[in-house]
């Protein structure tokens, strides 16, 4: 079972003071904390348990700068067994459909029976690298996958749906899956795995080595372009309410009336 996990590095902001940079089409990356996306840690970590359990291969693959080879090497810590980095300047400001071609050119000659990516990313949300990836590598593909079952050339899975509710759903294999949190617990990296990791293969293409152009990457080939961000302003304030219960009760009878909700 050959597997192929497509990761992201984004940045932590939680619990962070974002700045928007001058232009204003991205936040400042200075003072952030760089992690692998939360979605895509399910991702891999449900790649590894299938290898376990039925051997195979996982083969790790990230867009990014240099930076990004931390979140490689974690990876492969947890037991990808090869990684792979796409770096060129000119992949900047790529939107999901971008990135996807970028990750088809990085794959498509690869063996595979199996796709993941997961279901969004944390810094841009657009949940569209994994069905485009699907379309451009001419596979079937489920979204928001909560429970996998492999049986031989065909994959159950278990897909999340508004309301609690779940559908069950029978893929061809090979096939893209998008990966919902929660779906397994990811495993933290152990000192063997930092050591193991150092020993695994990581390669480093650029468009050129993909055969793509800067037209079909960055802004010029991409289908959304960002035009500003902004933090939003404070419109509303929380207004606290003091007094006996009767008396708070009271002023919540008068807002809402005010409001014209009674």
């Amino acid at each position: 079972m050959d597997i192929i996990v497509c990761v992201k590095q984004v940045p932590e902001t939680a619990e962070a003071d974002l700045k928007i940079t001058a232009d204003g089409k991205t936040m400042e990356s200075a003072g952030l904390v760089f992690d692998i996306n939360e979605w895509d840690d399910y991702a891999l970590e449900e790649a590894v348990q299938i290898k376990e359990r039925l051997g195979g291969t996982v083969t790790a693959v990230t867009v990014g700068s240099e930076a990004a080879d931390s979140t490689l090497r974690k990876c492969l810590a947890r037991g990808a067994d090869q990684g792979i980095r796409v770096t060129d300047p000119k992949i900047a400001n790529s939107d999901g459909y971008a990135v996807a071609k970028v990750l088809h050119s990085a794959i498509k000659d690869l063996p595979f029976d199996i796709v993941f990516t997961g279901a969004q990313a944390g810094d841009d949300g657009y949940s569209i690298v994994g069905p485009a990836l699907a379309e451009m590598l001419n596979v079937p593909h489920t979204t928001m996958v909560k429970k996998i079952q492999i049986d031989g050339s065909f994959a159950k899975v278990n897909r999340e749906l508004e309301g609690g509710l779940e559908e069950v759903l029978e893929v061809k294999l090979p096939a893209l899956l998008s990966i919902q949190t929660g779906i397994n617990e990811p495993r933290y990296v152990s000192i063997m795995g930092i050591r193991k990791a150092m020993q695994k293969e990581t390669k480093i293409l650029t468009l050129s080595d993909l055969a793509l152009n800067e037209k079909e990457v960055g802004e010029s080939g991409s289908w959304i372009q960002v035009k500003r961000m902004y933090i939003p302003p404070v419109e509303k304030q929380a207004e606290f309410l003091n007094g006996s219960p009767e008396e708070v009760a009271a002023k919540i009878v008068e807002i809402l009336k005010a409001q014209g909700l009674i």
